[in-house]
């Protein structure tokens, strides 16, 4: 779990004493509450209204399960492109949602689910060990189900444009976003936020990783990386670069120098503004090119 600890430490470099105080009071002065202690200090989260926007809050069905969704569309006009928003390990929290809903606001039907639903989700996970014993073991397979459950969702929806599906996501939703580019025709462009390009493999719950299914990627792909994330050395970054420009993708990387890993994340210490809103500008002219408005 080396990966996870070296996360953890990025998330709380540089934290202020008020930031450090608040979060420790958050936590109940134990770092082992980390569902708490990820929440930034009020008024440093960013929230996205609600006017103006459909929101809804439904399942969509992956074999058996009803998987839990949030998504968002302006209330007039459509249909528009769809943007499927991948979870942190933390699953379908505020932070995510408003992601969606900033989305929404550019004009797309974006939505997210909740990846650990089937173990009750893990929003109320305050111990470490627990919260990575139990996103650790669900196999890549169940979450590509459940991704091209929600791509069926989407198309069943008169508010999107079926032919026009991009997924992100962020951290952990950031290698699943990486493995569903590779598996899902329906994808038509991809953004990544520091997402793990060497995972270790463990059978029955991963089998191969984003350079292994490099090639299969076909869907015009931005990477948003930090030069300062302790658990994503730079050179897998730079190997994945390459690997899918000798496939003759079309493939974008950008490593911001100073930050950490999560440093869009802004409910967290390790969140960096300028960063963030420059790959945020990014990402969204990236859907714009490749999605349409």
């Amino acid at each position: 779990m080396e990966y996870e600890k070296d996360w953890i430490a990025n998330a709380y470099a540089g934290m202020s004493r008020r930031q450090f105080l608040s979060q420790m009071a958050a936590a109940g002065a134990s770092l082992t509450g980390l569902a708490r202690a990820a929440q930034a200090v009020e008024g440093e989260i960013l929230r996205t209204p609600t006017d103006g926007l459909r929101e809804l809050r439904e399942t969509a069905s992956s074999g058996d399960f009803p998987v839990p969704l949030y998504a968002a569309c302006p209330q007039a006009g459509g249909p528009f492109p769809g943007i499927l928003v991948i979870p942190e390990i933390w699953g379908m929290h505020e932070y995510i949602q408003d992601v969606v809903r900033r989305f929404a606001r550019r004009g797309y039907f974006a939505l997210t689910f909740e990846p650990y639903a089937r173990t009750g989700g893990v929003l109320t996970i305050e111990d470490r060990n627990r919260l990575l014993s139990i996103v650790n073991a669900v196999p890549d397979e169940q979450v590509m189900g459940d991704l091209e459950a929600l791509v069926a969702w989407v198309k069943a929806r008169h508010e999107a444009r079926s032919d026009r599906i991009g997924v992100t996501g962020f951290c952990r939703g950031g290698l699943y976003t990486l493995l569903f580019a590779a598996r899902s025709p329906a994808v038509r462009a991809a953004v990544v936020w520091y997402g793990q390009i060497r995972p270790p493999l463990t059978p029955g719950v991963r089998s191969q990783g984003p350079l292994e299914v490099a090639g299969a990627i076909r869907a015009p792909l931005l990477g948003l990386y930090g030069g300062a994330d302790l658990g994503i050395p730079l050179d897998d970054v730079r190997k994945l670069e390459a690997a899918l420009k000798a496939a003759g993708r079309t493939a974008e990387f950008v490593i911001y120098e100073h930050a950490p890993h999560a440093f869009h994340a802004d409910y967290r210490p390790s969140y960096r503004e300028n960063e963030a809103r420059d790959a945020w500008a990014r990402c969204l002219s990236w859907f714009r090119t490749y999605l349409g408005d």
